[in-house]
């Protein structure tokens, strides 16, 4: 694979879901960055305190998705909000979902099976921001699947957008068929792809930052946050194999 579609949801708390969301995405990119590979987001949704509600970026490069992939999952951060007056620990997450991205040929997509709907592009908050229907809207009828794309100003960009994700989430929904089928022994082995599952938490109080599906953890947070990531990612993939 050479690239994968990345999504960041805000959780559970708020406000405070939405920065954490963002400072995910920070993390990401900067990451990305010290990979030199190419990032470009797709569509974003932004609260009114610059949080992210839900983000859609391309990262593409060689072993993006390799290293990538085991970052799906509920990310939990547990922190003073700057919204706090008593000091007291807030638990907030966000989710993140790595998906491969594939080429037109390795996914087959009958156009019958497809709902496309223009729709007026919205900014922060939700208000409309284009007078004209740019934003395109795919339902892959069969799995319910729903892509919203709405970046580009073009329509026909919007529409090639949405269906490049609609193919990683169609090759994802098979390959998670797929694991649904696998024995209980092989599917712990590859239990990481539970987008569910909650992987990692972030305690600022104590500066560390625990992966709970090997049980290890780091004390340099603030670090991690900011993109230095190789730690994390080399230790899980070295427990992997």
């Amino acid at each position: 694979m050479k690239g994968v579609i990345l999504e960041i949801r805000a959780g559970a708390g708020g406000d405070e879901a939405g920065i954490f969301a963002a400072n995910l995405f920070r993390m990401y990119t900067r990451y990305a960055q010290s990979q030199g590979w190419g990032f470009s987001v797709i569509d974003e949704s932004r609260n009114s305190l610059g949080g992210i509600k839900e983000i859609v970026v391309e990262i593409t490069g060689a072993e993006a998705y390799e290293q990538l992939k085991n970052e799906s999952g509920v990310h939990r951060v547990q922190r003073v909000p700057k919204t706090e007056k008593n000091g007291r620990v807030h638990t907030s997450t966000a989710s993140v979902a790595v998906l491969p991205k594939v080429e037109t040929s390795e996914v087959k997509i009958n156009p019958q099976d497809l709902q496309i709907d223009a729709v007026r592009s919205s900014g922060p908050g939700g208000q409309n921001v284009n007078k004209r229907s740019t934003a395109v809207r795919v339902v892959h009828i069969p799995t319910n699947i729903t892509v919203f794309s709405q970046t580009e100003r073009s329509q026909s960009q919007n529409k090639e957008i949405a269906l490049e994700i609609l193919r990683a989430k169609l090759y994802e929904h098979s390959r998670d068929q797929q694991m649904s089928q696998l024995s209980g022994e092989r599917r712990q082995q590859i239990g990481t792809a539970d987008r569910s599952e909650k992987i990692r938490t972030y305690n600022f109080p104590q500066n560390r930052i625990t992966d709970h599906r090997i049980g290890k953890s780091w004390h340099d947070l603030e670090s991690i946050i900011e993109g230095k990531l190789d730690p994390v990612i080399k230790t899980f993939r070295k427990q992997q194999q």
